[in-house]
């Protein structure tokens, strides 16, 4: 059984915020079940957007790299991906030192 996508938002701003990382829900998904995208803005002009997928290999769920490079490219390619999936949430974390705690348990 997956976590709802609303509860699972709901706790990632949580661990972001304990952990002093500014956080914001750009475009809200479907509360049940929308895929969630995570951008990762470092504030230096770059940024990379990530989506959970699946490794076929494992069978476990992990966060791959769908974009990255200069903000507006990665900007764009979020824009196409929210006008095929309507329903897809859009969380931006702005953060020098580049993290965003997707790699911690518990998180994939």
């Amino acid at each position: 059984m997956r976590l709802a996508s609303g509860i699972w938002v709901a706790a990632y701003l949580r661990r972001l915020a304990l952990a002093d990382i500014p956080a914001y829900v750009i475009a809200r998904g479907d509360d049940t079940a929308g895929a969630v995208l995570i951008k990762l803005a470092t504030l230096d002009g770059q940024a990379r957007a990530f989506q959970r997928s699946f490794d076929l290999a494992t069978g476990q769920r992990v966060w791959m790299t769908l974009a990255e490079g200069a903000e507006p490219e990665v900007d764009a390619a979020i824009a196409r991906a929210r006008g095929f999936d309507p329903d897809l949430w859009v969380i931006e974390i702005e953060d020098r030192a580049g993290r965003h705690l997707l790699d911690e348990p518990g998180l994939s």
